[in-house]
């Protein structure tokens, strides 16, 4: 009999559920202090809420490169398209006050809203605008946005040059300017800004007393990162960039101490202690797939996923049969990441301020840890595919291969020299200084460059400041069959922001 118990007891202790308190913290902080390290990351600040706690944060590297201080869980990072959830709760907070439906048209409150279609401007609705189905491709139009001085009113107005990618509800595109647009219409609807409503509806009410969505706060509140670009294997320390103009579709500046806030009022489904801020069915709404993926049902990937689509602000699919809620976020020289399983009631926050991020590595060992999966390293794994997708881009390289030596231009300098208009950005000039050309954008000087002979008519850009998203690229003047000038081609190898897309014209030499 005792042995029979003994038997039972051995059994029943290997089928109990696993406890998150059988976590190994310290390792947790040795893994993640290694892959810091191993991925030559300047910085990563991390934290985990469990059960509406935060249970656990490590912060490793340091907060600019050549530099001592070492980063904490206060320390601040821009967020970029985290920031998207907060946009849609602010819509859904909206929608609960009878302010706003979900359903209503966008040109409504936004006459001037334009897109490639006429009758799909009339048709786009509040909803559309926010999980990436109006037609445009991923990230179409960025270029319009980036480093520029348009108001967000400008930005929007010039979305009707851009081409279609797709039919109208018909695919996926991850559209910035879609969510640009959704900010205005939160600041038509309330009288307010976007950055105003996230203060006073969001930040305020959940205590998250260091998040700002503009980079005048960082000196009042100090503590914060430097965002770095990466070139030639190396990190580089660049400028903050202020995205307020563009705040709801990036524009949160924030640490794990208080994106701990965020992950344990969204885990505790927009309840903030016994203020209801997000109504059952705004929640439940968000997190239903508005844009669904194709999985492979047929062979199987590790997590055995069923489903993957796109909400409202959040990415959606199944991590090892549990509902994972997620977004990422690239800003200039930061990467960041926040997931949740709400079966779980467990969240994570991974910050980054360089190029090369192990964002995904850091949450998928995390979510391992605290669900009892077998271990699996992630840091090693996803470094040698990251590592062997970068040796495997060539479009650089290849380019520079191409290059025919001892060419020249088929006009003189002078002939090169004038106003070319890009319908989507405005004007763009190219002077004649000294024995150089230069390269300047009126609504983007952080953009200028100086034009350096390649080959033909096809031009180097040097640019003036350093960037995250792209270093190399070439400009081709386009010549008649008089070889008169009529207008100018961008080659820039990148994956976020298409200079392609500005097809400038000359209009005046």
């Amino acid at each position: 009999m005792k042995k029979l118990l003994c038997h039972l007891y051995l059994s029943f202790a290997f089928l109990a559920p696993f406890s998150a308190q059988d976590v190994d913290l310290k390792a947790l902080d040795i893994y993640f202090e290694k892959m810091t390290q191993d991925w030559d990351i300047p910085s990563a600040t991390i934290g985990i809420v469990k059960d509406g706690e935060l249970v656990f944060t490590g912060s490793y590297g340091v907060m600019e490169e050549g530099k001592k201080a070492k980063p904490d869980e206060h320390t601040l990072y821009a967020t970029a398209s985290n920031s998207k959830a907060f946009t849609s709760a602010l819509i859904g907070m909206l929608v609960q006050e009878g302010k706003l439906g979900w359903n209503d048209k966008v040109k409504d409150y936004l006459p001037y809203f334009e897109v490639y279609d006429r009758w799909v401007s009339e048709e786009v609705t509040v909803r559309d605008l926010l999980c990436h189905r109006v037609g445009l491709g991923t990230f179409s139009g960025d270029v319009i946005w980036y480093k520029s001085d348009f108001t967000a009113e400008d930005i929007i107005k010039r979305i009707q040059y851009l081409p279609k990618a797709y039919d109208f509800r018909a695919g996926y595109g991850y559209s910035n300017l879609m969510y640009i647009t959704a900010g205005e219409l939160i600041k038509k609807v309330t009288g307010k800004s976007w950055g105003e409503n996230v203060k006073e509806r969001i930040l305020d009410p959940l205590g998250m007393d260091r998040t700002i969505t503009t980079i005048q706060g960082l000196e009042g509140k100090g503590n914060y990162a430097t965002p770095h670009a990466r070139q030639d294997d190396k990190n580089l320390p660049i400028e903050w960039e202020d995205w307020e103009t563009v705040g709801a579709t990036g524009g949160i500046i924030s640490s794990v101490a208080d994106m701990a806030k965020w992950m344990i009022f969204n885990l505790n489904h927009g309840i903030h202690g016994k203020d209801t801020l997000l109504s059952p069915s705004t929640r439940n709404l968000v997190w239903t797939p508005h844009n669904s993926f194709t999985v492979n049902q047929v062979n199987r990937n590790s997590f055995n996923t069923h489903f993957s689509g796109y909400g409202l602000g959040w990415g959606l699919r199944d991590y090892h049969g549990k509902m994972m809620v997620r977004h990422t976020g690239g800003y200039d020289g930061m990467i960041t990441a926040v997931t949740l399983i709400p079966d779980e009631n467990l969240g994570v926050v991974v910050l980054t301020n360089g190029m090369k991020s192990p964002i995904t590595a850091a949450t998928y060992y995390a979510l391992d840890r605290y669900m009892g999966k077998e271990e699996k390293d992630w840091s090693s794994t996803m470094l040698a595919g990251r590592n062997r997708s970068q040796s495997e881009d060539k479009r650089i390289s290849s380019r520079k291969e191409k290059r025919v030596a001892g060419t020249k231009p088929s006009l003189d300098l002078a002939a090169y020299v004038g106003t070319y208009q890009s319908d989507i950005h405005g004007p763009i000039y190219v002077k004649h200084e000294g024995d150089q050309l230069k390269l300047a954008f009126k609504h983007a000087p952080a953009l200028n460059a100086t034009l350096r002979h390649w080959h033909y008519d096809v031009w180097e850009i040097v640019w003036d400041q350093r960037h995250a998203w792209f270093s190399f690229g070439t400009l081709q003047f386009n010549l008649d069959n008089n070889l008169k000038v009529k207008g100018m081609s961008f080659d820039v190898p990148n994956d976020d922001i298409f200079f392609e897309e500005l097809k400038p014209y000359r209009v005046k030499p």
